[in-house]
């Protein structure tokens, strides 16, 4: 932001890469990240395993309660240790890189419409050399960009 910070959590699938469900706040709430998993698991099934860093959101007993009362084993990466997300890392990386420090928002409508558009182009245009060349979309619906088009 041109002055202050937003927080945004994305879920993303780690075979695909593909961000399944994202939300942008303003403050560090836990109830910002609940409804990021809640959104990710009613659009896209529940997962065996959950993986997050050891932040305060997700050590939370708001958030671990919704993966134990679905059954998603909780995983949780070292502190400290960001290698063990790498995945994740390298989307907020790509975003910081290609949107966020490319821009200064005035305002946080303009910025999740901006990170809305960029995070779409992510998922269904952006290509990486990790998956062939792949879109996450491609990779995650096992679909050429013709399919997923039509």
């Amino acid at each position: 932001m041109a002055r202050g910070f937003l927080y945004l959590v994305a879920i993303i699938d780690w075979y695909s890469r593909k961000v399944l469900s994202w939300r942008l706040s303003n403050s560090m709430d836990t109830r910002f990240c609940v409804e990021t998993l809640h959104e990710a698991i009613n659009r896209y099934g529940r997962p065996e395993i959950f993986n997050t860093d050891q932040g305060a959101q997700f050590t939370s007993d708001n958030f671990t309660s919704v993966l134990k009362d679905t059954e998603i084993k909780i995983s949780m990466d070292g502190r400290g240790r960001w290698m063990d997300n790498v995945f994740i890392e390298r989307v907020w990386r790509s975003l910081k890189y290609e949107e966020v420090y490319l821009k200064a928002y005035e305002s946080v409508k303009q910025a999740r419409e901006s990170i809305k558009i960029y995070l779409a182009f992510y998922n269904s245009e952006r290509m990486h050399q990790s998956l062939d060349r792949q879109t996450p979309d491609e990779a995650y619906f096992h679909k050429s960009k013709e399919d997923i088009a039509a």
